[in-house]
């Protein structure tokens, strides 16, 4: 897919986010998230993070974390909703639907899978609607096996096919298991369990 596609579709899932995050009450924005420890209030920080924080900024909060990049952003979502009201972190958010931003290495890519991955650790616990399948399956396609590393999933001689886009994960012959591409993205993000994607909620 091109890189102006894919920045078109990070642009319309945050204005798809920000459109729901409108509709909460205080009741939801306190509510756990998929991310252990942070409520809907800290996601939306930790989404907002990459338009507060200058180069140098970041640099210092990362020394100030011993070069944790996880410990760093933790500290930066606690710290933000202690002094933003849930209005300042949506009108904030909502200001840079459009901005450039990039992960560093990740690209326009890794963009769409910050915002969309977010997006479900809101969404899901909610019970609110999901990125279309489309999107999601963009994501997919650039999942490699470093960012299964990263968050600890072992999908050896496993292959996830998404029953309602056209992308699979995984390369293995042993298990083939075909579930929503929402489904997938949250087994190969560590969100979910292998043994429990799929089921019906």
């Amino acid at each position: 897919m091109l890189l102006e596609n894919l920045a078109a579709e990070s642009f319309a899932e945050r204005e798809r986010l920000a459109t729901l995050l409108a509709t909460l009450d205080g009741e939801q924005w306190t509510a756990a998230s998929l991310c252990a420890g942070w409520r809907v209030r800290e996601v939306v920080a930790h989404l907002t993070m990459p338009y507060r924080a200058s180069p140098p900024r970041f640099l210092a909060g990362l020394v100030r974390a011993r070069f944790s990049f996880d410990r760093y952003a933790d500290q930066d979502a606690r710290r933000t909703t202690l002094r933003m009201t849930d209005a300042e972190l949506l009108d904030l958010f909502r200001a840079n639907i459009e901005h450039p931003w990039q992960p560093p290495g990740g690209g326009p890519a890794g963009a769409l899978s910050h915002d969309v991955s977010h997006g479900l650790d809101i969404t899901e616990p909610l019970g609110l609607p999901g990125p279309p399948a489309h999107r999601i399956a963009h994501v997919l396609d650039h999942a490699r096996p470093r960012h299964l590393k990263y968050f600890g999933v072992d999908l050896r001689g496993v292959r996830l096919d998404a029953s309602d886009a056209d992308v699979s994960v995984g390369e293995g012959t042993t298990q083939i298991r075909t579930m929503p591409a929402k489904d997938i993205l949250l087994v190969v993000t560590g969100r979910v369990a292998l043994t429990e994607a799929g089921a019906p909620s």
